[in-house]
Parts: C-alpha cells; structure tokens; sequence
C-alpha cells in the first residue's frame, strides 16, 4: 500500500453474517433524531383563556405594527378574531386594515367571507356595496354580489346589482352573464333588452351575432333578420366596414341557410363580396363555396370557384407582381369566363364587365415591366402584350385597341438593345387582315431598318412571296444578304426562289456569288444545293467541275464519296433536250452513269487521302467502295477493295516515362509494302497464320512459308538487317499477344 497499488486480499471467505441494504436503510431510520414539535396547551378555565387570547393579541399587534402595510398578517389577526368567536373585534381588525389600504381586493373578500362564514347577510350586502362603490371596475366584486343576491333568491336585487354594474360599461362576460341570469329565470325580453343595450355600447360584428343567434334560438325569426339588417345598416357600404362586419355577412347568411331561404342566403353573400376585394374576403368566400357545393346549381357553383381562384391569384400577385406566368394564368381566368357567360347568353350589361375585368388584368399585367435591359426578362413579360392584343382583335372586334396595344409594346421594348421579331411580324400580320398592306410593309421595313434580324427578313420575305410580289421578294434577300453575307440559308433560299420562277441564269450567278464569299457558315449546304441543283438540271459537266472545285478547297472523304457515287448515278437529260420533247411525254429520260469513271474517282480519292496520311478516312473510303462495288462490280472487284483494308495490329512503344505502352495501329498493305516490304511480308504471313487458327485449320502449314520468306527476305535485305528484324520480332510478338488473347 505504500507504493499506492491495491492491497491484497488474503481471506477471500465470505463474512459469517451478511448486511443487506434493507437493514442499512432500516438502521439509519431508526437511528434518526425525532422532530421537535412544539408542547400542546390546554385550556382549563377562562382565565388561562383569556392570558391566552392577552398573548396572542399581543403578538399580532407587534407584528402589525412592524409590518403595517403586510395585508397578510392583518388577514391572520382578523381571521384569528373571526375564529375565536370574536366578530366585533375581527371587524375592527379588518376596519384597520381597510384605513391601510382601502383598494386590496383580498382583503374586501376575506371580510365579507368571514361575514358570511358568521351568517351575517347583511353585514356583507353591506360591505359588497361599500366595495364595488370604491372599486367598480373590479369585477370579481361584482361577480360575488350578484352570486350573494342571487343565492338568496333576492333575484331583483341581483338584477339592481347589475344595473348598476352595467353603468360602468364593463367587459362582454359582465353582459353576458347579465343576460344568462335572465335566461335562468325566462325572462327572454329582459335578455333581449339587454342585448339592444349592450351593442349601442360596444356595437361590434361579435355582439350582434350573439344577438341575432340568441332572437333565432327563441324562435323570433323576424326580430332575428331585423337585428342582422339593422348590424349591415349600421356598418353601410364602405369597403372598411363591410371587411369588418363580414362575420355579420356570413352569420345572416347561414342563418338563412338553416331557415331553407337558399336565396336569400346567396344575395347576402353576393352583396358583400361584391363590396369587398378579393384579397380580404377569402373567409367569405370559402363560405359561400361550401354553400354553393351544397345548395347551388352548376352555374352558380363554377362562379364561386371562379371568385376562390381570383383570390388564390391576387395572393400569390401580392407576393410577386412580377410572375408572368401567374399573370397568364390569371387572363386565361378571366377569358374562359368571358366565353362561359357568352355561351349562356347573358346580357349586355354582364358581358361589358366581363371585358371590363379582362382588360383589367392585362393592363395591371402589362405595367409590371421587367427590371433591367436584359431580353431574358422580357420573353415572357412580351407575349402578355401579345394575348393582349389577339384577345381584342378575335374576342372584342375592338381593332383600333389591338393596333394601339401594338403599337405601345413596339415602343415599350428597347429596340437598341434587343428585339422581338414576333411582335413585329404579329403586327404587320394584324394590318395584312385588316387589308392595309401599306402599314404592313412600312412596319417591317422600319423593323429591318432599326433593328435587322434574321427572323424579320424571312417573315417579310414569306409575306410578300404569299402576296406574290417577286420583285419585291427579290429586293429583300437582297438587302438579306448584304446584312448577313455569310449566311448560307439566304443564299440557298434567294437561289430556291430563282429556280421556282424558272430563271437559272441568275439562281447559277446567285450559287456563284455565295460560294464566292470569303466567310460562311455551313459552307457545305451552300456547295451541296449548288451541286444538286445542277443535278437536277441534268448538266453532269457542271455539277463534275463544281465537285473539282469543291475538292481543291476540302478534299473531304464525304466529298470524295459523293463524287464517285455522282459518277455512277444516273442524271436526268438537260432541261434543253427536254423542251424538245413532246409535251405529252410525262417520263423524263435518264442518263447512264459511269461505272469505271467512279471507281477511278475512288483510286484518286484514296490515292490522295493516302498522301496526306489519313488513316480513318481511307478506312471509311474503302468501306463505302466495298459497298459500291457489291452493288455494281463483280466478286473480283469487291475481293480487291477487301484486299485494301488495313490490318489492326498492337505495337509497343517506350513514353517520355520510360514506360512500355501498347497503342492499336492500323497497317495498310501497300504502306508497309512500299516502306518495310520484309516486314509486311512476315505481318501478312502471321495474320493468315491467326486467322487459320480461328478457322480450324493446320497452322504449321503456314510457318514454314513465313520462315522461309523471312530468311529470304534477310539474305535480300541484309544492309537493313538489324532495324528489319527488330521491327519484325515487335509485330510477331503483338501478333502473339493478339492469339494469346
């Protein structure tokens, strides 16, 4: 123990007698010291009684007198007085106590309950009016009078307590229980009385609801309308109150509901919504949707969702006055409504208001102009213009509003900046129907001088073509093409619209001046409709300078294909031969094309995509080929083409790291043949040899053939010896790598 470890236990016996913590906790309770608790005196005559009631009093009077203002110890001394029989003295403890503070309510109440605990009625009648005398707002004073009266059957005396209670204008439950103590006693007139009385004080919408409900429940149904009409006199039309006293509104109503007066219920309803916004009446109006869903017809029912949706929108509105999409949904509202009372045949007077409210919520839509100069704000915020002016051109015949509608967007969008060539062309669509082609052609004409677009142009080019103005549609791919000359589309539709009309000089000068331009977008559709046009003209010497021209410039495998395929397609005759044909002839002639022409076009196109070193498009070249041929040429032919097909081989080769890398490579036969004959030898030997093994056969027929070559092909070579054999071992060691896996 003295280095700190534990001591060692030597007798690991247990004890003979055994502690439980039951007999702890039972020896520590025993063993506890008892409370003190003070001697009890008893009184053996009224002169140990009164030494006794000496003492006591002498005690609270110094304790009083050290504590004056403690309520609490002058409740103990009059309590004690009180218990010991002693009224008169309890009284003058408690008059004390009263000239020390005069306004606790505790202390009133102790008095006249030691009062009453001494069946001393009077005494705290008494004492309850010099109380709420001094205190009438308290009104657990008055409460405990009224009970006091009221317990001793003295039913005018609680009613004279009231009165004079309700002088003092107290709070609702005072009211409510003055009008619950009449209902005790039947006494409904009173009650009702009371009830006039207590809204010409506080004439609140809760209070004349309890009075209508209390006049329905008595079965004095007209006394009952009378109050509620005379709550919605009192409140009048303004739009504040009628917010106010819409639990009035809804009160009356369903009281008509319950009395089966249907319609009754719904124009009280319809009068205060309709003198309310929709923002502040939704209570009211989930109210009258319930009613119509129970007691309304569909008519009736599809307007009141229609008025719950208004409010769903204004809310969300409120929220954010910028969300467009809202805003459409909102116009369409209104517009299927619009179409609904049209269908129904409703009046004039209701289809005006109608309009009226869908003009309302385009025009609050289209003064929410978006924040800043940037047209992804303004995509959606546009088309609200739009569906403006389309609905007071189909739906109101109001013309003259849609072309203004028009006109203000026009000069609302910042046409500096950005553009809409929607709004232009819907414009100038909108003259076309109302026959003023003038303002139609002014209006794009100022579009494309102020702010030109792509879009402008092909929408006033599709105008005119429609109204078959060419020499118009002529002036504008004109100033088309001056705006964007590079645009290959505009060339190619100028072009379209040369040949429809029949006059291909100018659709070949056209061709001619847009493959001419030194930037293009898409060259290759401006040289791809050049080159169909003159196919379809049957001019094969045209359309085969043009393919030249095309591969001086790209020298595209695409281009190649299509050259040789064009050679081998069958052309129309010229359209000279063809106007020397009968009319009657309705099958054009066709001209043969040129087998052998278009397999010499595939030799130069593969001879020169081997020149430049291209790999996968002599590849491509070659599959096209082989497809030609085994629709055109003989087994021959196609087993040549095969022949031309490279080989995919596996090489090593050392990175900047040092590292052996495996890369795929593809090996053409007459590349290895003109640069390492000995080496495609043996390549081409190991892969007849690999492709035997596939197939079954021997393959040691092949390696002394591949042996042999080898051997001669190092005698002939042996100036080249050592670079010949380190290439051949590298692709006979991909070439096992290849037959391992």
């Amino acid at each position: 123990m003295q280095d700190g470890r534990a001591p060692r236990i030597k007798n690991r016996a247990p004890a003979a007698i055994q502690v439980t913590a039951e007999q702890l906790l039972r020896d520590a309770q025993e063993r506890q010291e008892s409370q003190f608790r003070a001697p009890k005196q008893r009184v053996e005559d009224f002169e140990e009684l009164h030494e006794y009631r000496g003492r006591k009093r002498e005690e609270f009077e110094k304790r009083i007198r050290q504590t004056r203002g403690s309520i609490k110890e002058w409740l103990q001394y009059a309590n004690w007085e009180a218990s010991q029989g002693e009224y008169a003295r309890s009284r003058s403890v408690f008059e004390r106590a009263l000239d020390v503070d005069p306004r606790s309510v505790q202390l009133w109440l102790s008095y006249t309950e030691m009062e009453l605990k001494g069946r001393n009625v009077q005494h705290a009648r008494n004492l309850f009016d010099r109380a709420v005398t001094l205190l009438p707002r308290v009104d657990q004073l008055w409460y405990k009078y009224v009970y006091l009266e009221e317990l001793l059957q003295n039913v005018p005396g609680a009613r004279q307590v009231f009165e004079r209670w309700m002088q003092w204008e107290p709070e609702d439950k005072a009211w409510q229980a003055y009008i619950k103590m009449e209902q005790r006693y039947n006494e409904l007139d009173r009650a009702s009385a009371i009830y006039e009385r207590w809204v010409a004080i506080r004439p609140e919408p809760r209070v004349w609801v309890k009075w209508g409900k209390f006049e329905e429940e008595r079965g004095r149904l007209d006394k009952a309308r009378e109050v509620f009409q005379t709550a919605l006199e009192f409140f009048g039309d303004d739009e504040e109150q009628v917010e106010k006293a819409q639990a009035v509104f809804s009160a009356f109503a369903k009281m008509e509901t319950r009395l089966k007066e249907f319609e009754r219920a719904r124009v009280i309803y319809k009068f205060a919504l309709s003198r309310l916004p929709r923002s502040k009446s939704a209570a009211l109006y989930a109210a009258y949707t319930k009613f119509e869903k129970q007691h309304g017809t569909k008519t009736t029912l599809e307007s009141t969702v229609l008025g719950k949706r208004r409010i769903q929108y204004e809310d969300e509105l409120a929220q954010d006055g910028r969300n467009y999409d809202v805003w459409f949904d909102y116009a369409r509202l209104e517009e299927g409504a619009l179409k609904d009372l049209q269908e129904e045949g409703v009046t004039a007077e209701e289809e005006q208001a109608a309009i009226g409210r869908v003009r309302e919520v385009y025009e609050r839509a289209v003064s929410q102009v978006p924040p800043g100069s940037e047209k992804r704000y303004w995509r959606r915020y546009i088309f609200l213009w739009l569906n403006y002016a389309l609905f007071e051109e189909i739906e109101t015949k109001d013309y003259d509003r849609s072309r203004q509608i028009y006109q203000t967007a026009l000069k609302l969008v910042p046409h500096k900046q950005f553009t809409f060539a929607k709004l232009w062309l819907m414009y100038a669509q909108f003259e076309v129907r109302r026959l003023d082609l003038p303002a139609a052609r002014k209006t794009l004409g100022a579009a494309i001088g102020m702010c030109p677009k792509e879009k402008l142009f092909k929408g006033y080019i599709q105008l005119e073509f429609d109204l078959r103005e060419f020499d118009r549609v002529r002036t504008l791919y004109e100033k088309y093409i001056e705006y964007d000359p590079s645009n290959s589309s505009a060339w190619i539709k100028y072009a379209e619209l040369e040949t429809q009309l029949e006059d291909f000089s100018r659709t070949r000068a056209i061709f001619e001046l847009g493959i001419s331009q030194p930037q293009l977008s898409m060259p290759e559709l401006l040289w791809k409709a050049y080159i169909d046009f003159e196919t379809e003209e049957g001019e094969r010497e045209k359309a085969r300078s043009l393919y030249e021209r095309l591969l001086n410039l790209s020298g595209h495998v695409k281009v190649w294909i299509s050259y040789a395929l064009f050679e081998a397609t069958p052309l129309p005759i010229s359209r000279a031969e063809r106007e020397e044909l009968d009319e009657e002839t309705e099958d054009i002639p066709m001209v043969e094309g040129d087998i052998e022409t278009a397999r010499q076009v595939f030799d130069r196109a593969y001879k020169d995509l081997k020149s430049k070193g291209f790999k996968a498009e002599r590849v491509a070249l070659l599959e096209s080929w082989k497809a030609f041929e085994e629709t055109n040429g003989e087994p021959d032919d196609v087993d040549k083409v095969q022949k031309m097909f490279p080989i995919v081989s596996k090489k090593r080769r050392v990175d900047e790291t040092g590292q052996v890398v495996e890369d795929w490579d593809m090996v053409f036969a007459d590349d290895e043949r003109e640069s390492n004959p000995a080496t495609f030898k043996f390549l081409q030997f190991a892969h007849q040899w690999a492709q035997a093994k596939k197939t079954g056969a021997a393959p040691s027929a092949v390696l002394p053939i591949a042996s042999r070559s080898t051997q001669e092909s190092e005698q002939a070579n042996s100036a080249k010896g050592s670079r010949e054999d380190d290439a051949a071992s590298d692709v006979a060691s991909s070439q096992g790598d290849d037959d391992e896996e």
